[in-house]
């Protein structure tokens, strides 16, 4: 078994980043590739969008799986087999010759790709602290925004150049270097494993963390804050261009403050790390992101609907997600223990589902107005405020008894 106690560097984090990245990054190049795909296998959109919305659930449900694993058995055997996943799944998936095909191509390598996220986080808790947590979950998270900013571009340009099979290509090539290099770079930073524990049930686990107020209170913050993204982002695409009548490209463009401010966020809360308590960043992150929705909400509902009205406001929304999230993470996992794994990929799940559920309801709810957006992202953003609460009053109750 190798160590829990090397010294890592800046390529230790470099790794852990790029993992962070992989999944966002080969997830959002396939959407380029939609339209071929219908046109290739003569297929209705809606089973193309299968490819999509299958691979978020399967996601979501793997980040248990894996969270609990990693407790189990350690992180390192199970982050590489993830990534054997991913690239098996990326290989069939470029292979199909069906709808079919594709559809449990993507599936598979989807299974493989839920376990970066969560398995990253918590290995950075296992190498860097809980001291210097916030900061390096920060810089994950700043990488995870990134994945969005050059997929679109990138994946229209290798679809322009090779068709849609050249994605899967490219992310099956990716998910083999990253693999390669994680072997080579993470070693086993468990160390309930590295002595020979083997923890309890995944239920057990689960509900141990579940009747912890502040870890329920960590993780459904992220979730809501998750969901204002998710939907503010694809509620904004149908303002901007069938209310408004702008271009695709003129909402691609706007659509950059969106995480721009995320980066900016995240910078902010790795700034601040180990001076400002996560129970204050996570209730300071949650005001901004009502005062930014109901800002924007505003405008919105009093009929003053231009890009600006929707995206500049929107830019500090998601700016407080940034400032938000990596301490509700730091804070779940901390308290967490030795189930940190089961905590990650709890976490992770909530963050997927809550947004799956947050945009299905808003495209329910949508009439081509811009007053479903105003409603859905500000009742996500209070929400948000109520849970983010919990954890600083619940620190303050305690100093005052101390």
């Amino acid at each position: 078994m190798f160590s829990t106690e090397r010294k890592v560097g800046p390529l230790f984090l470099v790794v852990l980043a790029l993992i962070t990245a992989l999944l966002p990054l080969s997830m959002h190049l396939f959407f380029p590739a939609l339209p071929s795909v219908m046109a290739d296998f003569s297929s209705s959109e809606a089973m193309v969008n299968l490819t999509v919305s299958v691979p978020l659930f399967v996601m979501a449900l793997m980040s248990l799986v894996y969270g609990f694993l990693s407790d189990k058995f350690g992180r390192r055997p199970v982050l590489l087999c993830s990534i054997g996943f991913f690239v098996l799944g990326s290989v069939l998936s470029a292979m199909a010759t069906d709808m079919w095909m594709l559809i449990c191509g993507r599936f598979l390598q989807a299974a493989g790709g839920g376990g970066g996220l969560g398995l990253a986080r918590v290995i950075a808790r296992d190498v860097f602290g809980a001291d210097r947590l916030v900061k390096v979950l920060s810089y994950l998270t700043m990488a995870y925004a990134i994945g969005p900013m050059v997929s679109g571009p990138l994946g229209g340009a290798v679809v322009d150049l090779g068709g849609w099979r050249a994605v899967l290509i490219v992310a099956s090539v990716l998910g083999i270097l990253i693999g390669l290099i994680s072997f080579f770079v993470i070693f086993e930073t468990n160390k309930n494993v590295a002595d020979g524990s083997r923890g309890q049930t995944p239920f057990e686990g689960y509900r141990r963390l579940f009747t912890n107020p502040r870890f329920v209170a960590f993780i459904l913050q992220s979730g809501f804050t998750s969901s204002v993204f998710f939907t503010m982002a694809a509620a904004s695409s149908f303002l901007m261009i069938d209310y408004l009548g702008r271009s695709p490209s003129e909402y691609g463009l706007y659509f950059i403050c969106f995480p721009f401010g995320f980066l900016v966020g995240s910078l902010l809360s790795a700034h601040v790390a180990g001076r400002v308590k996560v129970e204050t960043m996570v209730l300071l992150g949650s005001i901004v992101m009502v005062v930014g929705t109901l800002t924007q909400a505003g405008f919105l509902l009093s009929g003053i609907v231009t890009p600006l009205t929707i995206f500049l406001p929107g830019f500090f929304a998601i700016s407080a997600q940034g400032i938000a999230l990596p301490n509700a993470q730091s804070g779940a996992i901390n308290v967490a223990g030795p189930l940190a794994g089961s905590a990650a990929g709890i976490g992770v799940f909530i963050q997927l589902l809550a947004a799956a559920l947050a945009t299905q309801v808003y495209g329910i709810i949508a009439d081509g107005t811009p007053v479903p957006m105003a409603i859905a992202v500000s009742i996500c953003a209070l929400l948000g405020l109520v849970v983010g609460s919990i954890p600083f009053l619940l620190s303050a109750r305690d100093a005052r008894k101390c």
